[in-house]
């Protein structure tokens, strides 16, 4: 895939009970909020979890991350849609011949409600 300064590359996502508990016994993150359903049967996402959808992004295009920032908004529950736009926002030759990469990132809910936004840097392989 060629990249360009100001490509915005989407990915969406609807998280499951299964993803949660997999999630749990892979990071070890067990809060009764992640294991215990709420009053309308939902699991609170972990938010690392939510984060991998602007990781999907970076590997598709083989990133080797330096950098990661995360801002958590609001929670993301199962059953919840969540849309991921990356925005390339620097993409330069370095003296190696490789690539650095600079992107910002918005997830939204499907109602539209920013959910997780933050960057990540790194060199593509």
């Amino acid at each position: 895939m060629s990249l360009t300064v100001g490509d915005i590359i989407h990915f969406e996502r609807t998280f499951t009970n299964e993803d949660v508990e997999l999630f749990t016994r892979v990071s070890g993150d067990e809060g009764n909020h992640h294991t215990t359903p709420d009053e309308m049967g939902r699991l609170v996402i972990q938010g690392l979890l939510t984060a991998t959808l602007p990781t999907k992004v970076g590997g598709d295009n083989n990133v080797l991350a330096r950098t990661m920032n995360f801002e958590f908004l609001r929670p993301v529950f199962t059953g919840d849609t969540i849309l991921c736009a990356v925005t390339i926002e620097r993409y330069e030759k370095l003296v190696n011949d490789r690539m650095s990469i600079l992107t910002s990132f918005d997830c939204t809910n499907q109602n539209e409600k920013l959910v997780l936004r933050g960057n990540f840097e790194g060199v593509i392989l």
